[in-house]
């Protein structure tokens, strides 16, 4: 107790240990959160680079005087208002200065001011800086009252509160801080766009956060990159946090020797490229380490090839390795894509808030409300003081001799003044503004002069008080300057947005329209409009359509919807899953994608069948044919589910078979299997029982003689037609009721007699008779015809000429077409939801496309048809 009462003497005051530790550190976090880690709502700055900004003003480092040594500018900042370390400015000063950092920069720097590779910048003393010229629209009118000033920390000097600042400068260039018990992390955006929002704010204060949204698309990062999903930006303008996923830009292009590699042009939002600091921190590192330890393959080599014009990382893959799944691997375990947590916390009124996008716009609508109405006082002021001179002159120059009389009488300066005073009812400073008149004013044109100045003043004043009393006027002109800065600053967007699966349904943005499919055998893929297409007479020759090159050729050809699924089933008896709409859209003599690129195929790996749903119908098989004349059923539901971005496994394929065709079916259907000998054998599909996906098949057709094999596989009814079509162009319709049902594993019956003239069978498969064909030959000759117009014959007929083939070309496939939904509808009836799935399809495309190209085929080819009619039959 003694002690206690020793302390409590003097000026010691006793106070409990936890009492002053929770008031000091509330005073140590306030000061932290205030004065050091929260920008201002309304000039989105924090005090030290407020401080940074003014300070370059003071000195007059406009963006058109000569730069200045940053130590000269950083010393000035340190000793007037900003006592704190030099690096902690310098550090500041850089950072303004950044293009990689800043979506509008503030600084304008001239030497090392580091890079995007985290490469440190030079030391203050090699650095020069200068304002940039959109600062000094944060300062305009700075001068004119606009703002409180304060003094600085050794009330040698003021220091402005807050800037300006004629555009939202926390939303074009954001803020990243650290306080006590709190943070913000606020991303740029675009200045056009958010001027334009301001705008909309302006003229409807009412609007909401989707009114805002329809001109502030989402974060604009100087670096680009690919925004995904939509959901994140709206909880972040909407409640102040959310979460953005972010994506560099990256593309597959092909390099020498037939390899590909991935190329990074555009880098999320504060990830660097390189490793300047030697932290490990560096997308190069970090994309060299995930490949070292495995966890992504395929990658041979790293280069960096960028330069003044731009990134260009390249990420260069092995033969084998499939770029897509390399890439999302790269996005998976590499900074490559990164999330920005989004935390919209700023002052308001001195006070930490987290605030929505549509309260960060209406705090700065107010602020720039004040700046704009301080301002016009501020010029009232000084435009009332004038015309109150300008009277005084005038009133002098009314009675100019009696004034010079006056002045001229008086013993001094203090006689004249107050001898004005009393004689024409002057004020002190109407009559000192008299005395201080140079004589050449005293002329009749500075007379003039004086009354003209007197007026426009007079009407300067009016406008004032109009612009104060009208509170339009005040909206207006803050629309005005903030347009006046958006055209002056105001750039394209950077970043680009993309919807996620959890935003929208993506086919809501999709029209529902029939698509042609093109894979060619080198494994590229395209789809283009059916409508793209028109019809030719039986016998025509077509004109040539996709450009490929010399060994490649058409493999699948065939029609869907945009919104339907596609299956994809390899020769290796594997199934993979699109949306029609995913695939690569191109022109009618573009090659399109490779396929490698869309799906994930290995090596000797290729499709063999496509098939089209939009749902996974219970009660629905799918029924598989294999080369060696194997067939499988499966229930189609089997299929319906999540499939790896490598595959998964249709059927079971042994090593000397592969797969020919697949097709789907009710149950209750007959197969029937063509051969390349000629052969035809029709079964129930009732004879194979139901397996398993990932089984193999049964017997469903012998074609163990010579080098016999099953062509095509397909469903019989008896209201349908089996069309033939051989090499040399030769071909026929046989009704399906001409095929009598057999048991499974037969050799089948003769479906069209074979000679050397018309060589071996290049194709069938079942029609009726209103849908539309296309004859695909070799050398790159598509003829589209209808099958109303091929005659139909017996079992053991010849056939007749469909296509006239150039010399040493030869048919290689068929396909079918539709024109309309009634043609969907009714392929539906007996195949896979109005696609025709193709099974071999080999031979190079020509489409007649151009309606105003004439039939390439010879005028009286239907004669010669009819000839050849008359001596097969």
């Amino acid at each position: 107790m003694a002690g206690a009462e020793t302390l409590s003497g003097g000026n010691i005051e006793p106070r409990g240990l936890e009492e002053e530790m929770r008031s000091s550190y509330l005073d140590y976090a306030m000061s932290v959160i205030v004065g050091r880690a929260l920008p201002d709502v309304r000039d989105g700055l924090k005090p030290v680079h407020r401080r940074v900004l003014y300070s370059m003003h003071e000195s007059g480092l406009q963006p058109n005087r000569p730069y200045r040594k940053c130590a000269n500018v950083v010393g000035g900042v340190m000793g007037n208002f900003h006592p704190h370390g030099d690096s902690s400015i310098y550090d500041t000063l850089v950072r303004m200065a950044q293009d990689f950092n800043l979506r509008e920069p503030l600084v304008d720097g001239q030497g090392n001011f580091g890079s995007i590779d985290n490469d440190p910048a030079a030391a203050m003393r090699y650095t020069e800086a200068r304002l940039a010229r959109l600062a000094t629209e944060m300062l305009r009118d700075i001068d004119a009252d606009t703002v409180d000033f304060t003094p600085n920390y050794d009330d040698t000097r003021l220091e402005p509160t807050i800037l300006p600042s004629r555009f939202p400068n926390l939303l074009v260039n954001g803020s990243a801080g650290i306080a006590v018990g709190m943070a913000t992390n606020i991303p740029p955006h675009n200045l056009a766009e958010t001027i334009d929002a301001t705008i909309a704010y302006v003229d409807d204060p009412q609007i909401d956060v989707a009114g805002l949204m329809r001109h502030i698309k989402g974060p604009d990062f100087p670096t680009g990159g690919t925004i995904l999903g939509w959901q994140g930006i709206k909880d972040a303008y909407e409640t102040g946090r959310g979460r953005v996923v972010i994506q560099g830009k990256a593309h597959i292009e092909p390099i020498r020797q037939g390899k590909e590699a991935i190329i990074v042009t555009e880098m999320p939002y504060q990830v660097s490229k390189g490793d300047g600091r030697n932290d490990g921190s560096g997308l190069i590192k970090k994309i060299a380490e995930v490949v070292q330890n495995g966890r992504v393959k395929g990658v041979s080599d790293l280069r960096d090839e960028s330069d003044k014009s731009g990134i260009r990382l390249v990420i260069e893959l092995k033969r084998d390795a499939i770029p897509k799944v390399v890439l999302n691997n790269l996005y998976k375990f590499t900074s490559l894509q990164t999330t920005f947590g989004v935390n919209t916390v700023a002052l308001v009124d001195g006070v930490p808030r987290t605030l929505s996008l549509r309260e960060v716009i209406g705090e700065y609508v107010n602020h720039q409300r004040d700046v704009v109405v301080r301002r016009t006082k501020h010029e009232l002021r000084q435009r009332e003081a004038r015309l109150h001179i300008l009277e005084g002159l005038l009133i002098a120059i009314a009675d100019i001799d009696a004034v010079i009389e006056l002045i001229r009488g008086s013993r001094d300066p203090d006689a004249a003044r107050e001898g004005l005073m009393e004689r024409f009812g002057l004020s002190r400073i109407q009559a000192q503004a008299i005395l201080d008149l140079r004589l050449q004013r005293l002329t009749a044109m500075e007379a003039d002069k004086i009354q003209a100045e007197h007026d426009d003043v007079l009407e300067r004043i009016r406008e004032l008080r109009e612009i104060l009393g009208d509170e339009q006027r005040v909206r207006d002109l803050i629309k005005e300057e903030l347009t006046e800065i958006r055209d002056a600053y105001g750039n394209p967007r950077r970043t680009t947005i993309t919807h996620s699966a959890d935003d929208i349904d993506i086919e809501d943005l999709i029209a529902d329209q029939q698509m042609v499919i093109a894979i060619t055998s080198t494994g590229y893929i395209k789809r283009l409009p059916l409508d793209t297409y028109r019809k030719q007479k039986r016998g025509g020759v077509g004109v040539t359509g996709m450009e490929m090159k010399e060994d490649d050729y058409i493999e699948h050809l065939f029609v869907c919807s945009t919104h339907d699924f596609l299956l994809f089933f390899t020769n290796r008896g594997k199934v993979y899953r699109q949306k029609v709409y995913e695939l690569p859209e191109a022109g009618r003599t573009a090659r399109g994608r490779a396929l490698v690129n869309v799906l994930p195929l290995r090596e000797g790996e290729f499709v063999r069948a496509v098939l089209s749903t939009r749902d996974f119908t219970e009660g629905k098989y799918l029924v598989f044919a294999t080369r060696q004349g194997q067939i499988k059923k499966t229930e189609f539901p089997a299929y319906n589910t999540p499939i790896k971005a490598d595959g998964i496994i249709a059927i079971k394929i042994r090593d000397d078979d592969e797969l020919v065709a697949v097709r789907r079916t009710d149950g209750e259907d007959d197969i029937i299997m063509v051969s390349r000998s000629g052969q035809a054998a029709r079964f129930s599909e009732d004879a194979a029982r139901p397996m398993g996906r990932d089984t193999g098949g049964v017997r469903g057709m012998n074609v163990s003689r010579g080098d016999n094999c099953v062509l095509s596989m397909d469903i019989a009814r008896d209201d349908t037609d089996l069309l033939v079509i051989t090499e040399n162009g030769y071909g026929k319709r046989t009704p399906i009721a001409d095929y009598p049902v057999k048991g499974r594993g037969a050799m089948g019956v003769k479906t069209i007699s074979m000679t050397e003239r018309k060589g071996g069978v290049a194709g069938a498969l079942i029609v009726r008779e209103h849908q539309d064909l296309v004859f695909i030959s070799r050398e790159g000759m598509v003829q589209r015809t209808g099958v109303r117009g091929i005659s139909q014959q017996g079992r053991a007929a010849q056939g007749v000429r469909l296509m006239n083939l150039r010399e040493e070309d030869v048919v290689s496939a068929v396909a079918l077409v539709m024109e309309d939904e009634a043609d969907t509808s009714t392929v539906a009836e007996g195949d896979v939801d109005g696609v025709v799935p193709i099974d071999e399809l080999p031979g190079e495309v020509a489409v007649e496309l151009d309606p105003g190209v004439a039939d390439d085929g010879p005028a009286d080819v239907e004669e010669d048809v009819e000839d050849l009619d008359e001596g097969e039959e």
